[in-house]
């Protein structure tokens, strides 16, 4: 891979965005190595929990390449565009929880492979922002469509409309952001949730993920007959025999699943 760095530790996968001379953005090469590799973790048993960061102190991922993109077609546009959506809906569905590390800007792309992951923690020097219509363009990587399901519609117009640049407090406030914390203790931070997630039924937070994810665009008597069905299928683990066992035993389940 040129463009992402990648290690595992722990049942924990770190994804560096790798380009810090462009401040991380996102070219087809980038976004073509990050689906393939989330294609590949997906696979992995070893890997419960996913971290994506960017490399360097100033920014997460700094929005796409505008240097690729300056003299593409219409042609050429739509298909990075897909190729952003194919990407970050791979990220989004993955059964590994994902957690976007912010350790600086998050514009555009950046903003939106944030949105991507299932949480977002972000270093007290982040910056968010969606500012494609000062480019003549709107948010393609899906700024359209996660950002009003994660604010509000009324917000995400806004963002979007004024390209306003909103700080990690901003972000906490309106639930762009999970949590705000000083950037020397965003990596450290991002672990210790790890391990908590880690420590848990792996097969039950994975249905759970796909439960709210397929809720969210679903109405609201077909997300619970959904829900139902993932409920009666976590009855054929081992960890609910487990966790229900250690409950009523009032001892520490030993949970392995997944």
């Amino acid at each position: 891979m040129n463009n992402l760095l990648f290690n595992v530790e722990n049942e924990v996968g770190v994804i560096t965005i790798n380009r810090p001379k462009a401040l991380n953005a996102l070219n087809s090469e980038t976004l073509s190595e990050l689906k393939q590799l989330v294609s590949e973790i997906e696979e992995r048993k070893d890997i419960k929990v996913v971290i994506v960061i960017g490399s360097g102190e100033k920014a997460f991922v700094a929005g796409a390449d505008i240097a690729e993109m300056v003299n593409g077609t219409p042609v050429e546009g739509r298909q990075m565009c897909l190729l952003a959506h194919e990407t970050f809906a791979k990220l989004e569905n993955i059964p590994q929880v994902t957690i976007a590390a912010v350790n600086g800007y998050a514009l555009g792309g950046g903003c939106e492979l944030s949105m991507a992951c299932d949480i977002r923690i972000a270093a007290d020097n982040a910056k968010f922002a969606q500012p494609e219509v000062n480019l003549g363009i709107l948010p393609g990587f899906g700024g359209t469509q996660r950002l009003p399901r994660l604010v509000g519609k009324g917000r995400a117009k806004e963002l979007i409309f004024t390209t306003d640049q909103i700080d990690a407090q901003e972000a906490y406030r309106i639930g762009l952001a999970n949590k705000v914390v000083p950037k020397d203790e965003l990596m450290s931070t991002c672990l210790k949730m790890a391990e908590k997630i880690i420590s848990k039924a792996s097969y039950a937070v994975a249905l759970a993920k796909s439960a709210i994810n397929t809720g969210m665009d679903v109405d609201l008597a077909s997300g619970c007959r959904f829900e139902s069905d993932l409920f009666g299928l976590a009855f054929s683990t081992n960890d609910k025999k487990e966790g229900m066992s250690a409950f009523l035993e009032k001892r520490k389940a030993a949970l392995k699943d997944f």
